[in-house]
């Protein structure tokens, strides 16, 4: 696989995280303190690809690292709000599963990714 199929498979994957995650928090209950979690999940969750793509149209080397830097610290947070959802049991342990997995997932190529810059 080419770098340019690489990034493009991985905007993609991106893109597709923030749409389940977007779904998972419109399921998330409506307390007050829920939708602080619920905010704060669909920012950092979303926020993954779109520095992502940031980074692929960067200027420079230097851009680049730092928008992938970003995408990994916003892929960690998400896995944080994930946790959190779990640990108050506000969405089925089922229904969570794989977008944590796939958190980890993304958390784990952007941490490869910032390593070999």
């Amino acid at each position: 696989m080419t770098n340019k199929e690489f990034a493009e498979k991985l905007e993609k994957r991106t893109i597709n995280f923030a749409i389940e995650i977007i779904n998972l928090s419109a399921s998330i209950p409506k307390t007050p303190e829920a939708l602080v979690v619920r905010n704060q999940l669909s920012k950092s969750g979303t926020s993954v690809g779109a520095n992502y793509r940031e980074a692929n149209r960067s200027r420079s080397k230097k851009d680049f690292k730092n928008k992938i830097k970003i995408s990994l610290a916003e892929a960690s947070e998400t896995d944080y709000w994930l946790e959190i959802i779990e640990e108050l049991n506000w969405i089925k342990k089922e229904n969570i599963i794989e977008i944590r997995k796939e958190a980890k997932e993304l958390l784990a190529i952007f941490t490869s990714i910032a390593n070999k810059l």
